[in-house]
């Protein structure tokens, strides 16, 4: 009978796959730069040359690049859900902004359940900092600060899929968050002149949901997210359907 022999396994390996679980976990970041490769080392409790053998490794693989005398980084397409100009299409056209609601109906329900269950002290710090920088938001808001909401509300959520501890779930809100922040920019303008109680439901809203979340009710959690979504996409529609109405008017009056 023979037998294959036992690979040696190599402290770069240990390393590559140490470095691999951060990257899916989120603790590294898509672009982020790593430490110095001296003070990586000594975290590690390795040698630098091991060290710099696991990053050539994963440099391979297409999750490291490095910057000549700049160190090494997160490659930053690592987790793009969509290249530039589809993001600029998507943006740009109601029909995907619809489906862009509807994904996010699923997604980010899923996400407030999960994050209500499994929020660690260190999720709810971050995720009360990103509720706050919301609301100081809403307090604060006016025409020309509704990219700033639009991004604090996309931070908001992207907490609540950091605290959901689902690696898909994470990246797949990471993936997106420049779309999430464009759809929060493109629609509060008009939802906002749509009804004049929007901006409390909306603060409301989050309040409920942070709130849930950090108070561990899982499904309370989902259905404050799917009800949010929905009088989102409902608002929305009332929109729709008033620039028709005005449309038909105008092509009246030319007649």
């Amino acid at each position: 009978m023979g037998f294959d022999q036992i690979r040696q396994r190599r402290l770069s390996d240990d390393i590559v796959e140490r470095l691999e679980a951060m990257i899916l976990e989120g603790t590294l970041k898509a672009g982020e730069r790593l430490p110095a490769e001296r003070a990586l080392a000594e975290q590690f409790g390795v040698s630098r040359p091991s060290l710099r053998e696991a990053i050539q490794k994963l440099t391979a693989k297409g999750l490291l690049m490095s910057r000549q005398g700049g160190g090494n980084y997160v490659v930053e397409a690592l987790g793009s859900t969509f290249s530039d100009p589809l993001l600029h299409l998507l943006e740009n056209n109601p029909e995907a902004q619809r489906d862009l609601l509807e994904f996010r109906h699923t997604l980010e329900a899923s996400c407030a359940y999960y994050a209500a269950l499994r929020a660690t002290s260190v999720d709810r710090e971050r995720l009360t900092q990103a509720f706050e920088e919301l609301q100081d938001c809403y307090a604060h808001a006016n025409d020309d600060s509704r990219s700033q909401e639009g991004a604090a509300d996309a931070r908001f959520h992207l907490a609540i899929a950091e605290a959901s501890h689902n690696a898909v779930l994470l990246h797949t809100i990471r993936g997106l968050f420049d779309l999430l922040k464009r759809n929060v920019v493109t629609n509060i303008g008009g939802m906002y002149k749509q009804r004049t109680e929007t901006r409390e439901m909306l603060i409301s809203q989050h309040r409920d949901l942070y709130l849930a979340i950090i108070e561990g009710r899982a499904q309370d959690a989902r259905e404050v997210s799917s009800r949010h979504i929905l009088y989102v996409q409902e608002v929305l529609e009332e929109v729709r359907q008033e620039v028709q109405r005005v449309a038909r008017a105008e092509r009246r009056k030319g007649i």
